[in-house]
């Protein structure tokens, strides 16, 4: 596993796996604990998720803290924008946002710890994201914030109105 840009002083991480290519195509690990230790990465790892959605699908900002959860996130068909907010109170990024356009072919990963809400736009049609997480889901400690909260001011490609949110997200209060 390849280091390839971290942000937020190191916290949140883009990853590349070691690809194994030939003429018939190609292979790689998607999730191998001890290269993820070595970066600093560790479990536990209880819980795998997965996600369809058809282009302009926006989900999140979703985050959950009690208890804690981190997520390493990677799509397997089709591409999305990822995006990481800092929810950290005490961190001097507190607010900020980073995003990452991920695809089904580069294979690239992006870790988010815990302390940091997460949104994902898809870009494409039949988007599969597959997340592990470090706590299993837990409602009763879970958030949201609104995506076009304009305190955070992310820039997301294309107007609010060209979006399908959830009723939940809809909802969602400010920053």
């Amino acid at each position: 596993m390849e280091l390839i840009q971290t942000c937020f002083d190191g916290a949140v991480m883009l990853l590349k796996p070691r690809i194994f290519g030939d003429p018939r195509g190609c292979f790689f690990e998607s999730f191998r604990a001890d290269a993820l230790a070595a970066l600093g990465l560790q479990g536990p790892w209880v819980q795998d998720n997965h996600s369809l959605s058809q282009k302009g699908t926006l989900r999140g900002i979703h985050f959950q803290w009690d208890p804690p959860q981190g997520k390493l996130v990677r799509i397997a068909a089709g591409r999305a924008l990822d995006v990481a907010v800092d929810l950290r109170r005490a961190s001097a990024t507190f607010g900020q946002w980073h995003s990452f356009e991920l695809d089904a072919l580069a294979y690239h990963q992006v870790w988010l710890p815990p302390g940091f809400g997460h949104a994902v736009l898809a870009l494409e049609d039949n988007t599969v994201l597959l997340y592990k997480c470090t706590a299993v889901y837990g409602p009763a400690g879970e958030g949201n914030i609104h995506p076009f909260d304009p305190e955070l001011g992310i820039a997301w490609p294309g107007e609010p109105g060209e979006f399908t949110l959830s009723t939940r997200d809809r909802a969602a209060s400010s920053l």
